[in-house]
């Protein structure tokens, strides 16, 4: 008690208080995110139709499926926690177990501020994502990071957690849960990001005539290019295998002493040039 530095007395006598506000405000946090998720659905279905509705429906189906298997996560920590305090505080308050063992506290506070801090971020990407001003990778980091402070919040709290205890069997398996939760949300991000892109890439029903026509002749000028090519590599490949052909009859020629001659490489029919698709 002597040895321990007086600037620190009165913040952890408020430690015991911080585990318990900090809790409290992720629990908030994620119930937040739920609201402004079913938000979001609601706006999707108002304000966007067809295959986008259908991708943006699947992202936030995801999300929300995440923050309840985080809620449930936070919901088992707070009983673990209570847990951990009552089996090792003695005949001391609650406040001087947490004061008593600050750094593990620190790090129960810390951890507990990543997660809803993960959750507030993953619910702002999928706003933007929906409104189509951000960046599906937002939504692909943001798993990442909720999966890592999930991780953090488990080791957090299975430092001073009974090997046998239930409460810390059923916090792993909510955080094995989350982890499938957010794998889920960056499998349904990457698929309907390649729908979306596919679908802008292929989409003329808005264009006009002028610009269909447009679009055509620089599409047949990039297929007289790629054609080009083709052609020049043809050509290219088959110089090739007339200089491998003349070094290995000139091989053949200086072979003496009744070495055997290899055999020459079979002419392969990629030199005959195939007839070309007729051209619109």
């Amino acid at each position: 008690q002597e040895l321990r530095p007086k600037s620190l007395d009165i913040k952890q006598e408020e430690l015991g208080d911080m585990v318990e506000k900090e809790m409290a405000s992720t629990s908030e946090a994620i119930e937040d995110a739920v609201r402004r998720i079913e938000e979001m659905m609601s706006q999707a279905r108002n304000k966007s139709s067809g295959v986008k509705l259908e991708v943006n429906e699947r992202i936030l189906n995801s999300c929300t499926d995440l923050m309840k298997a985080i809620r449930l996560l936070v919901m088992t920590s707070t009983n673990l926690q209570k847990e951990i305090v009552e089996s090792g505080r003695g005949a001391a308050t609650t406040q001087e177990f947490y004061a008593k063992n600050s750094r593990w506290t620190e790090g129960l506070i810390s951890a507990s501020k990543a997660v809803g801090w993960g959750a507030t971020q993953l619910v702002e990407s999928a706003d933007r994502v929906v409104l189509h001003t951000g960046k599906y990778e937002e939504l692909i980091v943001c798993s990442h990071e909720i999966a890592a402070s999930t991780a953090q919040l488990v080791a957090a709290s299975k430092v001073k957690a009974e090997k046998s205890s239930k409460n810390l069997g059923r916090l792993q398996e909510c955080s094995r849960n989350v982890n499938e939760m957010a794998a889920n949300v960056v499998a349904s991000t990457k698929s309907g990001q390649e729908q979306i892109e596919e679908k802008d890439t292929m989409d003329f029903s808005g264009m006009s005539l002028i610009k269909l026509k447009k679009e055509e002749m620089e599409t047949q000028v990039k297929v007289l290019e790629l054609e080009k090519r083709l052609e020049g590599e043809r050509v290219r490949l088959g110089e090739l295998r007339k200089q491998h052909y003349a070094l290995a009859g000139a091989y053949d020629d200086a072979a003496e002493d009744g070495e055997a001659k290899p055999a020459p490489a079979p002419r392969r029919g990629i030199l005959k040039k195939p007839p070309l698709a007729q051209k619109p």
